[in-house]
């Protein structure tokens, strides 16, 4: 399985790019769109719905969910559609299993989106270490696509596909999101007398590793096991940790933001 995602600056674009990819022969639920600032208003008139609330979903997380049995703007996905609401990003249209799953990832929603379980070897893939750049997307009101290839063809098609409809790659939108921090990061790691420049590599990895779900809310010490299996040696330097809490600082800032 292979994770395809593009960021697009408008929904007509996340749209068609969706329709193309079907069009590819990727199944139902193997094509999500992310789609950010949508009221239940505004859900309830594009997305035909049930009032079936799913198990662990639905009010307690202040989102409604329904099953959609046709469209989401007009898209044929056949999937669940679901309205969350996403600490630091507002209310966000998930439609297609997988985005409200790797949703759900990030705290937003307590289970698999409606309309059933993604198998074992989707869920595994998800791109989890990318939750943090779909978020920052979103919250600039931008539109993510995200597809599961099956084989090596098949993803290479449905990457030139989404570049073709006008996508950002998602090592650009990282990147971006870091140019956004990076002055402020910069000041405060030379004011504590560090050399940012020299020390920036891991220090960003840092920041970014805290960004991922199982970070959240967990010490670097509780995180440890994970961090040096994905980062090896690197995540024992004092400029990898000093990023971690820094991007942990980053988080909480942002959570009191939107909750303010």
């Amino acid at each position: 399985m292979k994770t395809i995602s593009g960021i697009f600056k408008s929904r007509s674009e996340a749209e068609q790019a969706v329709g193309q990819l079907r069009a590819l022969g990727l199944a139902e639920d193997h094509v999500s769109l992310l789609m950010p600032g949508t009221t239940q208003e505004q859900l309830n008139a594009e997305v035909p719905t049930t009032e079936t609330e799913q198990p662990g979903l639905g009010s307690a997380l202040g989102g409604t969910v329904g099953v959609a049995i046709g469209a989401a703007g007009g898209m044929q996905l056949g999937a669940a559609v679901a309205s969350l609401f996403i600490p630091g990003v507002g209310p966000v249209i998930a439609a297609g299993i997988i985005g409200a799953a790797l949703l759900g990832a990030g705290g937003a929603v307590a289970g698999i989106a409606a309309g059933g379980a993604l198998e074992d070897n989707i869920a595994g893939g998800l791109p989890h270490d990318e939750l943090f750049v779909y978020e920052d997307a979103l919250r600039q009101g931008r539109s993510v696509v995200i597809a599961i290839a099956e084989t090596d063809e098949q993803a290479e098609a449905a990457r030139e596909t989404i570049t073709r409809a006008g996508a950002e790659s998602l090592d650009a939108a990282r990147d971006e999101w870091w140019v956004g921090l990076r002055d402020a990061e910069e000041e405060e790691y030379e004011r504590q007398g560090g050399d940012f420049k020299g020390d920036e590599s891991a220090y960003r990895h840092g920041f970014e590793a805290s960004q991922h779900p199982k970070g959240r809310g967990r010490s670097f010490d509780e995180d440890a096991e994970r961090l040096q299996e994905r980062y090896g040696d690197e995540y024992a330097q004092a400029s990898f940790r000093r990023g971690y809490l820094r991007g942990q600082h980053y988080s909480r800032a942002r959570a009191e933001s939107a909750s303010s």
